[in-house]
């Protein structure tokens, strides 16, 4: 299979900080691979390289054979960490906007996701609960035809019930062919999905293995695995 997403030596400072080590990994259509550690360990700052939104970094990050910027955006579908849609907004307004906006996003998926995770869009997003905000986010990623998903912390802000759907709603509505990059500190609701599993440990590839080779190789799942490379 061919290699959606391919990161090569990649090393980022700030100041005399470094943030990440010498990261290298591919990932080819089909696979699901969790970027996985604790907060401060690189994964949102790998993902911000991976997206073009940091630049000032070495080593090669390609995406379908593009660099990160303009020509890899129509293939790559991007969940942040953190709400950026105008507070001012309704959802079926935000809608409107990514159907205006991208060329691959389905505005029938998106409102019958929308549906079946409760969300009002005629509500201005302000009036919203963090929670719903992240599950709009959500539902106009997953309702692009992209050819990478990158989901950072895509459950961190609902409520444990509700994981197992979000999850549920991920795989269900990526694109045949496509990847999955999902970063994450709550392994367990994410670990059923995973391909893949990469720990990051202080800005270096700690792990880098097959998800069920990690469990047969140390008698544990993913999240045991977690918690014991990450304990205090």
């Amino acid at each position: 299979m061919p290699d959606i997403l391919s990161v090569k030596n990649v090393s980022k400072t700030y100041g005399s900080q470094r943030a990440l080590n010498n990261i290298s990994f591919t990932m080819p259509e089909g696979c699901i691979t969790g970027l996985l550690g604790p907060n401060g360990s690189g994964k949102t700052t790998l993902i911000k390289i991976i997206m073009g939104l940091i630049s000032d970094f070495t080593g090669d990050v390609d995406i379908l054979a593009n660099k990160p910027g303009p020509a890899s955006c129509g293939s790559v579908s991007y969940l942040p960490d953190r709400t950026y849609l105008p507070e001012w907004i309704t959802g079926s307004a935000a809608v409107g906007l990514f159907a205006d906006f991208y060329c691959d996003f389905d505005k029938k998926t998106a409102v019958d996701m929308a549906e079946s995770m409760n969300i009002p869009l005629n509500k201005r997003i302000k009036t919203l609960s963090r929670g719903m905000q992240e599950k709009l986010q959500l539902t106009l990623v997953m309702s692009r035809r992209a050819k990478l998903y990158v989901l950072d912390e895509p459950i961190a802000a609902v409520d444990p019930a509700a994981r197992d759907f979000i999850m549920r709603t991920i795989l269900s509505n990526c694109a045949e062919g496509s990847a999955i990059l999902l970063s994450s500190h709550i392994i367990s609701d994410i670990e059923p999905a995973l391909d893949r599993a990469i720990f990051l440990k202080e800005g270096e590839i700690f792990i880098n293995d097959e998800a069920e080779n990690l469990r047969n190789e140390n008698q544990t799942s993913l999240d045991g695995l977690f918690r014991e490379v990450f304990k205090c």
